[in-house]
């Protein structure tokens, strides 16, 4: 009972109620169709857990061997490491972006109380709405975070709402213009962000010496407001379609277009209501529903958009949720938003947190990987240094995220949510991208990857999307370059599942597929290694260790087997999740 209790726990159900199928039959059947029958007992299996229990430890005393104390290299890492508070031990905090939340955590805390209790008492002793205090508290923060800085967010979130509304008549026009602007907006913020407000208007001069807020660096947060500012002018522009199209088929000869009807709401004077749409607002629609949620064409106003774009439990970093489904959620509670899952997801974000404190007081990888020290470690220790580097990178964006996340949550939002894998359960470089950062990817499928052909032309609309991936995190070059090669990793995968699709029910499949997932994860972790743990020198040093010393060829031997397994390990779980009726496809 105790390991169904910590499964439970540990599902993706309690995780995210999107992924849980409920009662719905339909897709429960559809998520079991083709599961297999649970190997978990077979002797195949407890012989994988006997590998797990002898490999884990092996690889997490590698890893403290090559970073703590004993390691020679240490007193090269010694002065990036902190006073911790573990066992007497120091604590690795020399990475700048985690460390810059973890400090500020109590902050983040404390404004998370402050926001979700100053909101009820509002709602409660007054007829403020929730949209229109998330307005009032947002413009707050925005300037509370950024300083003069907002008044050049608030430009850019201008004239996206003035380009949308302006072509609305001419929807592809003011789509592409839209995207035009809003790729082009990062491009201007990366080379004036610091342009001088004097140099705009001299009246504006004393703005140059300001207070620039709490997050000076206004650019960066930057990125995740333009994702919200497109979906907003995406779902306003498919809504004014929307429309034009049922007054067209109401409309018996042709005729010019001619401005939606309104007519005064029965419950309000100052309400505007369409008479060309259904108003039923009653309805607990699911996720794919709320994409196009029955909202009134009014209601895609200037004061619903700041408050949108500036909801301040979202605002940082996400998750990403589209206007239509904020909109929704600001209209209707979901039955996701009850004390019990809140305080599952709570006690799971604090897990994290905790299990990121425990790496970083033991394993100082990240140390190491800045200042390079592994001279005279093995392959092996090499190999651990980055794998639990990879480990804090994956664990410094899911904690900011399950902490924004929660917030939204006890404030009554239901986003989705960011990450549903640990980083170490990955065997396909497709899955690992609707796993990692899943709101955004949900992003990119809607805006995207669906309006330029979907999977009827993969490759392009994959060539697309991971250009303005690329662009959106950065303006580089090394980036797009990084954009395109994810595209070309890709094709192996995709040309190998359309040539054996009709095998997966063949006794050899699943080992087949094995050793293509042992070689997917080896192109996935290089390619990480090299971009964001050990870099060009590091990388190179390690390939030559595996490649060109007797020592590394036995560790390469034994880890494929490892890798083996732990695919084998992969599969089960997800066959498992479809037996429950979940599937994720990642």
């Amino acid at each position: 009972m105790g390991l169904k209790n910590l499964g439970s726990f540990f599902s993706l159900k309690a995780l995210d109620s999107r992924l849980d199928p409920g009662t719905d039959q339909k897709r429960i059947q559809k998520a079991n169709l083709g599961a297999t029958k649970s190997r978990w007992n077979t002797l195949e299996f407890k012989l994988y857990y006997v590998a797990f229990a002898v490999i884990v430890p092996m690889m997490v005393k590698a890893a403290m061997s090559a970073t703590n104390e004993q390691n020679p290299n240490f007193p090269r890492i010694e002065p990036l490491l902190s006073q911790g508070w573990i066992g007497g031990r120091k604590v690795d905090n020399s990475d700048s972006q985690y460390r810059f939340f973890r400090d500020n955590l109590p902050l983040l805390l404390g404004l998370a109380v402050l926001h979700v209790l100053l909101k009820k008492i509002v709602l409660r002793a007054s007829q403020c709405r929730k949209v229109t205090f998330d307005l009032i508290f947002g413009l707050i923060f925005l300037f509370a975070a950024h300083g003069g800085n907002a008044l050049r967010v608030l430009g850019h979130l201008l004239i996206n709402f003035t380009i949308a509304k302006c072509l609305r008549r001419r929807p592809r026009v003011a789509k592409f213009l839209t995207w035009t602007y809003g790729i082009g907006s990062l491009f201007i913020n990366d080379n004036y962000r610091k342009y001088p407000f004097g140099n705009v208007l001299s009246i504006l001069s004393p703005l140059d010496s300001s207070f620039t807020g709490i997050i000076e660096r206004w650019d960066v947060f930057y990125n995740f407001t333009l994702l919200r500012m497109l979906s907003f002018d995406m779902d306003f522009l498919e809504k004014w379609q929307e429309i034009k199209k049922v007054k067209k088929s109401a409309t018996p000869s042709p005729s010019p277009p001619i401005k939606p009807e309104l007519k005064r709401s029965a419950s309000s004077a100052t309400t505007l209501e369409t008479i060309c749409e259904n108003g039923n607002n009653n309805l607990l629609l699911e996720e794919r529903a709320r994409l196009n949620a029955p909202h009134h064409i009014q209601d895609y106003s200037l004061s619903h958009y700041l408050a949108y774009i500036t909801y301040t439990p979202l605002f940082i970093a996400g998750p990403i949720i589209t206007f239509n489904d904020y909109l929704y959620q600001s209209q209707q509670t979901l039955p996701s938003i009850n004390r019990k899952a809140i305080v599952i997801y709570a006690l799971r974000f604090s897990f994290c947190v905790l299990t990121m404190e425990v790496v970083l007081h033991y394993i100082y990888a990240v140390a190491v990987s800045k200042t390079k020290a592994w001279e005279g470690d093995t392959p092996f220790e090499i190999s651990m240094i980055g794998l639990f580097n990879l480990n804090i990178v994956w664990l410094k964006l899911l904690i900011p995220w399950r902490l924004f996340r929660l917030w939204s949550l006890v404030d009554g939002i239901d986003p989705p949510e960011n990450m549903l894998r640990c980083m170490n359960n990955n065997f396909s470089a497709l899955a690992f991208w609707r796993a990692w950062h899943r709101s955004f990817n949900k992003w990119v499928v809607r805006y995207i990857y669906i309006p330029l052909g979907g999977s009827n032309s993969r490759i392009l609309t994959s060539l697309a999307v991971f250009s303005f991936v690329a662009i959106w995190h950065d303006i580089e070059l090394k980036l797009l370059l990084w954009g395109w090669l994810i595209v070309l990793f890709l094709l192996p995968e995709i040309t190998a599942q359309q040539y054996f699709s009709g095998c997966h029910k063949r006794p050899w499949y699943r080992y087949l597929r094995s050793v293509g997932a042992v070689f997917n994860i080896w192109m996935m972790m290089i390619a990480n290694l090299f971009g964001f743990c050990l870099g060009y020198d590091g990388t190179v040093y390690l390939i030559k260790g595996l490649f060109l010393t007797w020592s590394g060829i036995k560790f390469l031997i034994c880890a494929n087997a490892a890798l083996f397994v732990a695919t084998q390990v992969m599969f089960e779980q997800r066959e498992h999740e479809k037996r429950k009726g979940v599937n994720v496809k990642c």
